[in-house]
């Protein structure tokens, strides 16, 4: 008998060993191994967009303190407009809005969480989670409702500066850390209303999430990698954790025991079980990863970055890291993406007169294989919601809210509009809070049939609708 126990025991105790030899030998590294390399034009945007967002932090955009010296610079003549805590009363972090003439771009920059300011938490911690669906998904609600505010403040402005540069300038949205899931979610709102903004067609919207929160489904995440790309640094801790944002903040000075126990939770979770998870939130779109440490080699190396669209294993094991904080940094992630940029550069320019090894048409037809290939296997892996690409088409080929002169609306869809049309007449602006009010509505209407949501082991999940 003792014997046994005794075998059962060695079992045990080989089974944790080597547990904690893979969880301890776990680095950023291998969460993109077989992800291919990002090329330089596809990149190129991202150190720009980072000096963009250090410029919100700066008190004095002529005289920036965090500026690397040959590093890009912002035309302090082309600041639209600067928004401060006292501005935004609560409602919304911080942001510039910056118009780059020399690369085309109408950059909107939102900042990061700031540790010292009570209304940051108050809009992490509005965040009703799964409560209402929103355009198929689940998000974020306090980050959300911050984004439909901003959009009700800047949208007459940005559609101002996209119809005087002639309607052929990018719209950029851009955000780190809290700032991420805003402009994340502000650029999905965009995406579905274009005409809002002067008819900007979806081919000249781009979002760049910089250290990215999680802040939607799954599906939503895959759907809009098109236009949504997360920029992570190695082992940043915030997109890899899957715990609701409240919960991160509220430990904020325990941080390292927090994700600690929520790596220990996670590693025992099976992969099929996250996937089915409707209301489990990701970091949003494509993911852009910078590589510059590797296993068992010390110091940082040259960056590397790496690209994909992931469905499964998306970012969810914590990283047991001392940089795990550092690199959600914008300072160190912003200087990083320079090096690994001009890096990508120095490879790629052989001679003057050879060729490009990935020609831009080629590497554009690439790009949208992967997210065709992104969006079927959602729905081959059974993801709640996941709609494949030839659905997706089709749908928005049919007549959509945006589209108010082709739709055939119901006396009660017609009443609405009309008071929508009065509302906007008597403000002279566009009501954001009502056009969202219809991807609720659009996302309510697909669920009505269904009062459960059976899982493949037949467990029921209730879909809780809003009251």
């Amino acid at each position: 008998m003792s014997v046994c126990c005794c075998g059962v025991e060695c079992v045990v105790l080989i089974g944790v060993t080597r547990w904690l030899w893979k969880r301890c030998t776990y680095v950023g590294s291998n969460d993109s191994a077989t992800w291919p390399l990002a090329t330089p034009e596809e990149f190129e945007p991202v150190p720009r967009i980072c000096r963009a967002i250090l410029a919100v932090y700066e008190p004095n955009i002529r005289n920036p303190q965090f500026a690397p010296p040959g590093g890009y610079r912002l035309n302090p003549d082309w600041l639209i407009k600067r928004v401060t805590y006292v501005m935004t009363q609560g409602r919304a972090p911080p942001y510039i809005i910056y118009v780059d003439h020399i690369n085309r771009e109408i950059v909107l920059a939102i900042r990061g969480l700031n540790l010292i300011k009570e209304t940051d938490y108050k809009l992490l911690l509005d965040n009703r989670l799964g409560m209402q669906m929103f355009d198929g998904g689940y998000v974020h609600h306090g980050l959300l409702k911050s984004a439909i505010w901003l959009l009700n403040q800047e949208s007459d402005t940005l559609k101002k500066l996209w119809v005087d540069n002639g309607k052929c300038y990018k719209m950029i949205f851009a955000g780190h850390s809290l700032g991420s899931g805003v402009a994340a979610l502000l650029t999905v709102v965009v995406v579905n209303h274009g005409n809002k903004l002067g008819g900007i067609p979806r081919s000249l919207v781009r979002c760049y999430a910089i250290a990215p929160a999680r802040c939607m489904s799954l599906n939503l995440a895959v759907k809009y990698a098109d236009v949504l790309h997360s920029v992570i640094l190695q082992d940043d801790f915030l997109p890899r954790t899957p715990t609701p944002l409240e919960d991160i903040f509220k430990s904020i000075f325990c941080l390292p025991c927090l994700m600690l126990l929520i790596c220990l939770r996670d590693t025992f979770i099976p992969e099929d079980r996250k996937l089915r998870d409707p209301r489990r939130l990701y970091a949003p779109g494509r993911m852009y990863h910078i590589v510059e440490r590797k296993f068992c080699r010390c110091g940082r190396f040259p960056p590397e970055v790496r690209t994909a669209i992931p469905v499964e294993g998306r970012f969810e094991h914590i990283v047991l890291s001392c940089n795990a904080t550092s690199d959600h940094g914008i300072v160190w992630i912003e200087r990083e993406a320079e090096k690994a940029l001009r890096r990508m550069g120095e490879g790629s320019t052989e001679t003057v007169t050879s060729p490009p090894r990935v020609q831009r048409f080629e590497r554009l037809k690439t790009i949208e294989k992967e997210h065709k290939d992104a969006l079927e296997r959602a729905v081959t892996l059974n993801v709640p919601h996941a709609v494949s690409m030839e659905k997706e088409t089709s749908k928005q080929e049919e007549p959509g809210p945006q589209q108010e002169e082709d739709v055939h609306l119901s006396e009660d869809e017609t009443t609405e509009e009309s008071s929508d049309i009065q509302l906007k007449a008597s403000r002279g602006r566009t009501n954001w809070d009502e056009l969202v009010k219809k991807l609720f509505k659009k996302s309510d209407s697909r669920e009505t049939h269904l009062n459960v949501v059976e899982d493949d082991q037949n467990h029921q999940v209730p879909v809780i609708h809003d009251v």
